[in-house]
């Protein structure tokens, strides 16, 4: 399988960087619960101390969304939007171990992360702009197209795994306690995006280790090293 960005997504996001994880036993992790006490303290902290919209990783994905003629006060990227639901209510629903641990580690890095189920998706993804021919499921169970131009997360099929980029994910290759073996990919665009990211990577693979959790492999992309195959 592999993941990649089209050339022309690094044409017009040339700072773009991403950690790519393939994880392995996931279903061992079901039953377990991440200790996630000190990590929620340290974003508490942080959001009673400033908006999640200044946040530089969050700002510079607002950026982005104003580059694709998008309105980022309408469609936030996935990491302000656990910040800004968690600043409100102060607890996320528990949905799955791995996918509670990310949640988690998405607001402490306020960097979004997106976990795919590898067994959903046909070959591979392609991060691009989309035809207009692509379908895909809500999780309300609902099939969309999103329009031509919208940048999408796309695999062989034309199944379309994530709309307007790091905004939403399909319900179609979401984890669930039948994943086994999940892909997952964190983008970041800011200054200092490559060592945040670094950041990121080793505390995914202490969340990998405290569920028991294989990771078979990880890289950072960037515009030196465009693809990852796995």
């Amino acid at each position: 399988m592999y993941f990649y960005h089209h050339e022309a997504i690094w044409q017009r996001f040339p700072h773009l960087q991403a950690l790519v994880m393939v994880l392995e036993n996931v279903r061992s992790s079901i039953g377990k619960t991440p200790d996630l006490t000190a990590t929620l303290a340290t974003v508490s902290t942080v959001l009673a101390q400033t908006s999640e919209s200044e946040l530089p990783s969050i700002r510079a994905w607002r950026q982005v969304y104003t580059a694709m003629g998008l309105k980022p006060t309408q469609y936030r990227c996935a990491a302000e939007a656990l910040l800004r639901r968690y600043r409100k209510e102060q607890q996320l629903p528990q949905l799955h171990p791995l996918v509670d641990a990310l949640n988690a580690e998405s607001m402490y890095a306020a960097i979004p992360i997106a976990a795919f189920d590898c067994q959903h998706i046909a070959e591979g993804i392609i991060v691009r702009e989309a035809t207009g021919t692509e379908n895909y499921l809500s999780f309300q169970g609902e099939t969309e197209q999103p329009a031509a131009g919208e940048i999408i997360f796309a695999d062989a099929v034309e199944q379309a795994h994530a709309r307007r980029w790091v905004f939403r994910q399909s319900a179609l290759s979401a984890v669930s306690a039948e994943s086994d073996t999940v892909l997952l990919v964190a983008e970041a665009m800011h200054e200092d995006a490559g060592n945040d990211l670094h950041r990121l990577q080793q505390r995914i693979l202490a969340r990998a280790e405290e569920l028991g959790i294989t990771v078979r492999q990880t890289a950072i992309l960037c515009a030196q090293q465009k693809r990852f195959d796995f």
